[in-house]
């Protein structure tokens, strides 16, 4: 990490402020380079975190490409750890490229995706559970993951972590002891006290593991099939929802042939809306394949629309579109159309057994009500949401919710070693059986937060971001 390297960090979108950050060892020199403050002060003087203003030169004639701001944060307190100067410039892509394009005249090169948070996590400024938390803040799609990305940024998972590692440290110690000094009289009753402790070790890492199925849910929504017979309005659904026109609708029945999904926030709850195509006896080979894709889907999905033509009478195919959901999942039958004369009436949909509402995709109306009915079904989302001011350190609160499916499954590892320990130890079988166990516990859990540092791991994460962070 001796290079300095630059990138654009605000994006490829014109905006009205473009920041350009640098960071390595040469930083400052280069940076007083290309920047004369109108104050005349040198940057190697400036205080910290200081905006000064000026004008960046450009390489060659020294003619001035833009008049910006300027803040230097000097090693190691720094987002890096490094020196680090950021420009803040006007947002025209044009100057920020003349900018970089200046910046790597002299010196400084182009920096990878990620490669400000990986610098920042080598120089021991953050965890991977912290680094993690950066791109998943970046990239959350709710208010609730964002909230619980910030808490995992805080420290959340990665304290609660140390705390497990340092505990099974110190029984290691011991266990290194009985096995190093054999003629030495160490009590083995005291070794058996262990048990108690590895236990409580056990339950918080399974409590941990426990919360990341909802940590998934939350993350990436639930996969929500929208079902029923041809030409109900499955597809103007899914474009009302959204709102836009992301479905091709039409009059002719099994227009829709293949899946299509999508992301929509209904309040708090996040949905991966997944329209499918219509379910109905059919000789037309492809449709058939889209009726097949359709069954799948609902195999796995955590909420069903089926979406029902208010206009008409029940049909078979209705029934059987009914019959197709698997019992445990939960669904709502939205009788769609009530902007035409309605024909299916309250008694017919309450025999139905499940619960319904009436809408109109093509006016929007009933909408509302059908977000609430899908609020209703998910009270977790807005627990959480309501969670916020608790303690991050929770295991039920805000940052304690494990999205990420690499931590979940080195937790998952480390329990199951763990839990090896625990029966060896209470077999009595000798300690070195018992360490080996521990020690692959702590090399799980030191994955996650990178203290036992895997190159694939580490690239693996940081392959995730944008470039600029």
């Amino acid at each position: 990490m001796s290079d300095t390297i630059a990138a654009i960090a605000t994006g490829a979108v014109v905006s009205a402020v473009g920041i350009v950050r640098v960071s390595g060892s040469s930083a400052l020199t280069v940076a007083d380079s290309v920047f004369c403050a109108t104050n005349g002060v040198r940057l190697k003087d400036v205080e910290c975190r200081k905006m000064y203003y000026g004008e960046i030169k450009g390489q060659g004639d020294g003619s001035c490409l833009d008049l910006c701001l300027c803040t230097v944060s000097r090693a190691p307190n720094s987002y890096t750890g490094e020196d680090t100067v950021e420009f803040h410039c006007h947002g025209s892509l044009v100057i920020l490229t003349e900018v970089l394009q200046t910046l790597f005249k002299h010196g400084v090169r182009q920096a990878l995706p990620g490669e400000f948070t990986k610098r920042a996590f080598l120089n021991g400024r953050m965890d991977l559970t912290q680094a993690e938390a950066v791109i998943d803040l970046i990239e959350a799609e709710t208010p609730v993951i964002a909230k619980n990305a910030v808490g995992q940024l805080r420290g959340a998972v990665g304290i609660k972590l140390d705390s497990l590692y340092t505990q099974l440290v110190d029984i290691m110690s011991h266990f290194h002891a009985v096995i190093d000094y054999p003629d030495e009289d160490i009590d083995e009753f005291e070794i058996k006290n262990y048990l108690a402790k590895l236990h409580n070790i056990k339950d918080e890492l399974q409590q941990m593991l426990d919360t990341h199925e909802r940590g998934k849910i939350l993350k990436d929504g639930i996969p929500t099939a929208i079902i029923g017979r041809p030409n109900t309005g499955k597809s103007s659904l899914l474009n009302a929802l959204l709102g836009y026109e992301r479905a091709i609708v039409t009059d002719v029945a099994g227009t829709t042939r293949d899946t299509i999904e999508e992301k929509v926030l209904v309040g708090n709850v996040l949905l991966r809306l997944i329209d499918t195509a219509g379910l109905r006896h059919t000789n037309d080979e492809i449709e058939k394949l889209g009726v097949e894709r359709t069954l799948a889907v609902l195999s796995g999905s955590g909420l069903v629309l089926l979406v029902l033509d208010g206009s008409e009478p029940l049909i078979c195919e209705d029934y059987d579109a009914l019959r197709s959901i698997p019992p445990d999942i939960p669904k709502i039958a939205v009788v769609n159309k009530s902007d035409l004369p309605a024909v299916l009436e309250d008694s017919e949909l309450s025999g139905l057994g499940i619960k319904y509402c009436s809408v109109s995709a093509l006016s929007g109306e009933g909408l509302s009500s059908l977000d609430e009915e899908i609020q209703n079904l998910f009270p977790m989302f807005e627990r959480l949401f309501e969670h916020e001011g608790l303690n991050l350190q929770g295991h039920n609160a805000l940052g304690g919710l494990i999205t990420n499916v690499r931590q979940a499954e080195a937790i998952s590892r480390a329990l199951h070693s763990l839990v090896s320990a625990i029966n060896a130890l209470t077999d009595s079988v000798t300690p070195d059986a018992v360490l080996s166990d521990i020690e692959i516990t702590l090399t799980a859990i030191g994955e996650i937060t990178g203290k036992t540092i895997r190159e694939d791991i580490v690239s693996r994460i940081f392959e995730r971001f944008c470039v600029g962070k």
